[in-house]
């Protein structure tokens, strides 16, 4: 089978910040597959077809992607970010799971990219410098009761945070209840990063404690990074760092 399907992480915004993997492929791709404002970040060139389709959509997307590679094309379906996190490789094998049995026989790698959270946390220092973990704050495939299982959990576990999709105009109350469950659960100091079009020209970083956080903070280009207990600010006089240290207490210091 002479097609395949590479499914690419285009980073969270900045050309400097996508892999020289994914810019050799898509050099190599007959068909480009994504999400609109995803595929419009890749530049039209004879041989290329750009194939852009709406949100939500994700599976059409993927069958589309693997019956084009199962008919000898080279196929690069394209995230922001990782496409493993919150995003297409997971769509892709879906697809792939439930389709046709010769689908199985077409070449399929994940190209790996620069998430938001792990770029939001480098511009602000280290953030997440020890144990965290990421949540989609999104209900559209989940229930809220399990996101609330899942905060509560996390922030009982001292982890810091990484959200995703905090805030959309057409579900505001999710990052409203998101900062109810954080207080409950937290001590007001607990600092907050707010980093919204990280790597982009309107790029905003915004330090905040959660007694200070409001919902209108966010947006669906903010990644929204909540420390751990032991998170914390050195003021300087360029811009403040954010770091986790790498030890508790009772840790290994080494």
């Amino acid at each position: 089978m002479s097609g395949w399907v590479k499914i690419a992480g285009l980073g969270p915004g900045s050309e400097e910040l996508v892999t020289s993997q994914v810019s050799a492929v898509l050099a190599e791709a007959t068909d480009v597959v994504g999400y609109i404002p995803y595929v419009a970040r890749v530049a039209e060139r004879p041989g290329l077809t750009l194939h852009a389709s709406d949100n939500r959509v994700e599976i059409d997307r993927s069958q589309h992607a693997l019956q084009m590679a199962a008919e000898g094309k080279r196929v690069v379906v394209v995230s922001s970010g990782d496409p493993g996190v919150f995003a297409m490789a997971a769509a892709v094998f879906e697809a792939l799971e439930n389709g046709p049995p010769e689908w199985r026989d077409i070449p399929i790698d994940v190209l790996p990219g620069i998430t938001a959270m792990l770029a939001a946390s480098a511009r602000a220092g280290a953030p997440l410098g020890h144990d965290f973990c990421a949540i989609n704050l999104s209900d559209n495939l989940k229930p809220w009761s399990l996101i609330e299982k899942r905060l509560r959990l996390a922030a009982q576990g001292d982890f810091a945070m990484a959200f995703y999709n905090p805030r959309s105009k057409s579900r505001p109350e999710g990052f409203v209840k998101t900062l109810e469950i954080l207080r409950e659960e937290c001590e007001p100091e607990r600092l907050i990063l707010f980093a919204r079009a990280v790597s982009r020209p309107d790029e905003a970083i915004r330090i905040s404690t959660l007694a200070e956080a409001t919902p209108d903070m966010a947006d669906m280009q903010t990644v929204v990074i909540v420390g751990s207990s032991l998170t914390r600010v050195i003021e300087r006089n360029a811009a403040p760092i954010v770091y986790t240290p790498r030890f508790t207490e009772a840790g290994d210091q080494g």
